[in-house]
């Protein structure tokens, strides 16, 4: 018999996964985790995107005063 503690469970309702949905137990779950990322709710870290703004103008030496 599995132990319970190490029984991998749905990220989404913490129910036991089920092969066919895996990582997750049902399509619904499945469906809101992605739902989830589509909607923003999930973010990975990463530069702001001023950062990469300031990046881009300093890269074609648009922050110079010369040019």
């Amino acid at each position: 018999m599995p132990d319970r503690k190490k029984e991998k469970r749905c990220p989404v309702c913490k129910a036991p996964r089920s092969t066919e949905f895996s990582p997750f137990c049902s399509r619904g779950c499945r469906d809101r985790d992605l739902l989830g990322w589509f909607g923003e709710d999930y973010k990975i870290a990463g530069r702001s995107t001023e950062e990469d703004e300031l990046q881009k103008s300093s890269d074609y030496g648009l922050d110079r005063e010369d040019g």
